[in-house]
């Protein structure tokens, strides 16, 4: 992530924060949340999120949460150092989705049973 200026990091954090709000504020479950599918459209400088075939509606907060929880693990497998990017993004999130609360703290959940299940193996 160290090829993006300051205030183009910031920018894109926001943006990717805002569309998942305003995703699961209208309870769309991407259901294959990867940065292969945010895609920044250079014309004019938007974000634009792609595939949704996985997609379906539900207001379940663990659904929303595994969303994150993918994403999440996107960012920390392929793009290198991007920790700090991902926690922007989630207060971006939370900053813009009104029932984020619930969902965090159940992200938090989720990462641990991510973690016992690596362990275990």
């Amino acid at each position: 992530m160290g090829e993006l200026s300051s205030s183009k990091y910031e920018e894109l954090t926001t943006k990717i924060g805002v569309a998942l709000a305003k995703m699961h504020s209208a309870d769309v479950i991407h259901g294959d949340l990867t940065t292969s599918n945010l895609l920044l459209r250079e014309s004019n400088n938007s974000l634009v999120v792609i595939d949704f075939g996985l997609s379906y509606i539900s207001s379940l907060p663990e659904d929303k949460v595994v969303d994150l929880y993918v994403l999440e693990k996107t960012f920390l497998s392929t793009h290198p150092n991007s920790e700090s990017m991902f926690t922007s993004i989630l207060d971006i999130y939370k900053n813009n989705y009104k029932a984020s609360k619930d969902i965090l703290s159940k992200l938090a959940e989720v990462r641990l049973r991510g973690r016992k299940r690596s362990m275990v193996g």
